[in-house]
């Protein structure tokens, strides 16, 4: 693939998403020193919820991040959350970007927002990136360093980094189902796809217990993971982390999972990930949760309640993305194509897991 043809890592504001750039400057300039003028703005066009933007300050680069336009779900896209785990974990746990500022006052764009630092390097987008095609085995290598990075995340002792009030492990399980079936209520809206509520119904039913509480970032996947090109065996940054909280590190793992291709997936109902990831190499979903354990020492042989739970949860969000579009709160065309019938395949995927039957 050319540098031409992969994935940009930075492109123009794509329209309808631009932001009032004088108030952003004026805001930002206040609250750090330093930075003299904003020279430019660009997009993270790569992302599929918040919208994500890189301020080329004249003294240095800095990422602006702030929730989607429109609808936003109680608790969802939560830039508070982002910037209270970002502005400590980074001490602690190299591969944090470090947050600077929230910005709460929404007569300056409207809603709450983010800055913090900005890495150059390079993010994965299904197949091998031209600047580190070069590497031997890169996908499995790749693979490997993002397993153990979630694993070097979940033993970071939360008391120590400063986090230990992030969130309430007690009922973590418990509050995730339930907020995600109202999730679903709220944005099926005659939608009807009976199996997501038999699905939720019995994740509900068949809670496990969870393992020792630790930092979660929620949505983790390769594509969230940045590399320096000379080195695919250690991932250098980890973004999103709008919904980092404490809680069962297994939800984090079967959030993983379920954006990882195996070659042994069905493809009427296989897992979320970018186009051709299926095909680089990476290492099998067996391999993962062994990696995972090993690194961890968690026990790891409940892991399908977890995975299936990532399946589900997954069917929510693309129907809230689906609707978004539908409302005309966003111009990105991936939402709108096929968005319910991704939804049926990721129930059917939760079901399939469910009943052992992968």
């Amino acid at each position: 693939m050319s540098d031409d043809s992969y994935p940009p890592e930075l492109a123009p504001v794509r329209s309808g998403e631009e932001l009032d750039w004088p108030a952003v400057e004026t805001y930002v300039r206040a609250h750090i020193e330093g930075l003299g003028p904003l020279t430019d703005v660009r997009q993270f066009p790569n992302g599929s919820a918040n919208l994500t933007y890189l301020l080329a300050f004249e003294a240095r680069p800095l990422v602006l991040r702030r929730p989607p336009f429109g609808h936003v779900a109680a608790g969802a896209h939560d830039m508070r959350r982002e910037h209270r785990a970002l502005s400590v974990l980074w001490r602690s746990f190299d591969r944090a970007p470090r947050a600077y500022l929230v910005c709460t006052d929404h007569d300056v764009i409207g809603a709450d927002f983010l800055v913090s630092e900005y890495r150059a390097g390079q993010v994965i987008w299904g197949t091998a990136p031209p600047s580190m095609a070069h590497h031997a085995d890169l996908g499995r290598r790749v693979g490997l360093a993002v397993v153990d990075a979630l694993a070097e995340l979940h033993v970071v002792d939360p008391d120590a980094a400063g986090l230990a009030e992030l969130g309430r492990p007690d009922g973590f399980l418990e509050r995730q189902v339930r907020g995600w079936r109202d999730r679903w209520k709220a944005s099926a809206d005659g939608f009807d796809v009976p199996l997501m509520d038999e699905v939720g119904d019995r994740l509900a039913a068949t809670l496990p217990a969870s393992p020792r509480p630790s930092i979660l970032h929620n949505d983790y996947k390769v594509d969230n993971c940045q590399f320096d090109p000379a080195d695919p065996d250690r991932v250098r940054s980890i973004f999103d982390w709008d919904m980092a909280t404490l809680g069962d590190p297994l939800v984090d793992l079967g959030i993983l999972l379920n954006y990882w291709p195996d070659p042994a997936d069905a493809p009427i109902d296989g897992p979320v990930f970018p186009e051709g990831l299926d095909r680089f190499g990476l290492p099998t979903r067996a391999e993962v949760v062994a990696r995972y354990g090993e690194r961890t020492g968690q026990p790891v042989d409940g892991v399908p309640w977890y995975e299936a739970f990532a399946a589900w949860k997954t069917g929510v969000v693309l129907q809230q993305l689906h609707r978004r579009f539908l409302r005309g709160e966003t111009t990105d065309e991936r939402q709108g194509n096929k968005g319910g019938e991704r939804v049926v395949s990721q129930a059917r995927r939760a079901a399939r897991i469910l009943e052992g039957l992968r």
